[in-house]
């Protein structure tokens, strides 16, 4: 190869690398132009074009069902005698609550326990020191069976409360009212809700001149029913000649809270 071919071979590879080089720092220059606009945005909130609105609503109904529990304590000095007294005591309330139309799925029993209960024997102290007290001793044993029950007919709520009561139960308690199907209403509190934020949406979109373009996220933070509920205390409530209370039923209601965040434009 002469001088004059080689130094033409030198001068198009020159001009190929320089070529390269241009094109490499154009897209460094790109990639740090980028960089350099991203930052920006860091540290501040991406979704600048949304609105954020709540809403609520609310439905009331009268409740349909009624419940309440109710205990039996019994005891004796062994535990057969103690459990025996106890099935006694227990088959009879639940016998009486099935004849006055309960059904057999809304009677459940949601405890039953057979405990050693224990005594230490009296000491007189007549003397100084007074003795010490003796070893414990074992007294008898208790049987406790508690019975949760469902009223589907909450006119009759007063009725059983009286009536297990009167039939040996020894602590009756907790009576609530609810809904036994409130899905309906429920959905209708949340189409209340979604109808508040939507017309909340719609007043802040005027009042700051900008478009609702569509929903982003959505969510219900409530859709929750409030019962009412009475109590009553330990020690049975009624005896043989026992009047039957009045039981108020009242109303329920249910509550839904959403949240619902619009794009706009």
């Amino acid at each position: 190869m002469d001088d004059q071919s080689f130094s033409y071979d030198k001068r198009k590879a020159f001009k190929i690398l320089g070529a390269f080089l241009v094109i490499l720092s154009f897209l460094a220059a790109a990639k740090l132009a980028s960089e350099i606009k991203s930052y920006g945005f860091i540290g501040t909130d991406a979704r600048l074009d949304t609105i954020t609105v709540s809403g609520e609503g609310e439905t009331f109904a009268i409740p349909d069902i009624a419940e309440f529990s109710f205990s039996v304590h019994k005891e004796a000095k062994t535990v057969p005698d103690a459990q025996s007294q106890s099935a006694e005591a227990i088959n009879a309330i639940t016998s009486y609550l099935r004849e006055g139309g309960i059904e057999e799925r809304d009677i459940k029993t949601v405890s039953y326990s057979v405990n050693p209960r224990y005594e230490y024997p009296e000491i007189r102290c007549i003397t100084y020191p007074c003795p010490q007290p003796g070893t414990r001793e074992l007294a008898s044993y208790e049987v406790y069976q508690s019975i949760q029950v469902k009223v589907r007919d909450t006119d009759k709520a007063g009725e059983f409360l009286s009536g297990v009561g009167e039939r040996g139960a020894t602590d009756v308690s907790g009576i609530t009212f609810s809904i036994d199907d409130d899905e309906a209403l429920q959905e209708e509190a949340r189409n209340m809700a979604i109808k508040d934020a939507r017309e909340k949406a719609a007043k802040l979109s005027k009042e700051l001149d900008v478009r609702l373009v569509r929903v982003v996220s959505f969510n219900e933070s409530g859709n929750f029913p409030i019962y009412d509920s009475y109590a009553f205390g330990k020690g049975g409530i009624a005896s043989p000649a026992s009047v039957v209370p009045d039981i108020p039923v009242g109303e329920n209601k249910i509550i839904s809270n959403v949240t619902i965040t619009y794009q706009i434009k």
